[in-house]
């Protein structure tokens, strides 16, 4: 099967954007300045990411909260309309069907925002509709994101983190959020397609730096965001990936709550876990990690850090390892040197200083 083009196909061709296979898309990898510029990019001023391929779960009527509350983990409870919230839905086993964002607009209208591949999963768990055809979505991301983006109007910028905010621009209801997946600040903008070009080209001419799904990657790596299909998965769990803060505890039912409830008695066996390497040889999702000549796990992302300058992964580990120890990745008949590190690997530009 052909994959989708993004409605700004185009447009990111026009960029000078090498486009590539992902999750049934055609999506931008990088532009012509490279991953790595782009990832400093954001680190230390502003970058534009579309990420159309995400989902969106349009959920309204009166019982659309009670259906959100009764089947995602996370307790909408803990925020208010005009909010988004990080949640996850489950197996009746308690594994991690997909990681979402939930925009809550009104009492009785929500946004659900799946993974590219898991929208038909979240439509048969919610009675929503899916209208990821209607709208592109553009990440602006980095420190600078907020003031850059006033370019559009000042209410781009006015929009908090974590808010959601749904307003007039140039006769036609955008939607933005404070969210985003590079550990930086910044929004999500929910453009209709009528709006959608204009919008990136009023970004791109506030010298904000389009960037593509490279760049992407490293920047949640560095920031030790997990990954649907490699940390999150049908074979792995919430709490093993340490989030158990988006388990909602406090309410009633969740789907899956008797399976992690169960898993949270007996204790997990192993844990996101991050590892730096010594040198500049980028890590890989597969690796064995190997301590004292026992294998802990296996990395299940990995890549080259621009801002560290070495290699660094993601693994789900057994046990409850300390930070410094020595360990090797044996990847691809290679015994790599690392180090297992605290998470986050790099803190967002307000953190660093």
């Amino acid at each position: 099967m052909d994959n989708r083009r993004p409605f700004l196909f185009d447009a990111h061709v026009a960029l000078g954007a090498k486009m590539v296979p992902f999750g049934g898309w055609e999506m931008p990898l990088a532009y012509q300045g490279g991953t790595v510029a782009e990832h400093m990019a954001c680190r230390n001023d502003a970058v534009v990411f579309d990420v159309s391929h995400l989902g969106t779960v349009r959920c309204d009527g009166p019982d659309m909260f009670d259906a959100l509350q009764n089947t995602l983990t996370n307790d909408l409870r803990k925020i208010a309309p005009g909010k988004a919230q990080y949640t996850h839905l489950l197996t009746d086993g308690g594994f991690v069907v997909d990681d979402i964002i939930v925009w809550w607009y009104s009492d009785t209208e929500f946004d659900v925002m799946p993974n590219a591949s898991n929208t038909s999963g979240v439509t048969a768990a919610l009675p929503g509709r899916d209208v990821t055809a209607e709208r592109c979505i553009l990440a602006v991301q980095g420190p600078h994101a907020r003031a850059k983006a006033a370019a559009l109007g000042t209410e781009f910028s006015e929009v908090p983190r974590f808010g959601v905010r749904r307003f007039d621009f140039h006769g036609v209801e955008v939607r933005v959020a404070g969210t985003g997946y590079t550990g930086e600040d910044g929004l999500e903008i929910a453009a209709p397609n009528d709006v959608a070009e204009e919008i990136l080209a009023g970004l791109v001419a506030a010298d904000i730096t389009p960037a593509g799904l490279g760049a992407r990657d490293t920047l949640r790596l560095e920031s030790a965001l997990p990954l649907y299909g490699h940390e999150l998965s049908l074979t792995s769990t919430t709490l093993e990936a340490r989030l158990g803060w988006v388990l909602g505890w406090d309410k009633e039912t969740f789907r899956g709550r008797d399976a992690v409830e169960a898993e949270r008695e007996r204790g997990v066996s192993r844990h996101l876990t991050g590892v730096k390497c010594d040198g500049r040889q980028p890590l890989r999702d597969g690796g064995e990690v190997v301590i004292n000549g026992d294998v802990v796990g296996t990395l299940t992302s990995g890549n080259f850090s621009p801002v560290l300058e070495r290699g660094i992964g993601l693994g789900l580990l057994r046990g409850e390892l300390k930070a410094d120890t020595p360990a090797v990745v044996s990847l691809r008949g290679r015994d790599i040197a690392v180090t297992l590190s605290a998470l986050p690997f790099v803190r967002k530009a307000s953190s660093r200083g």
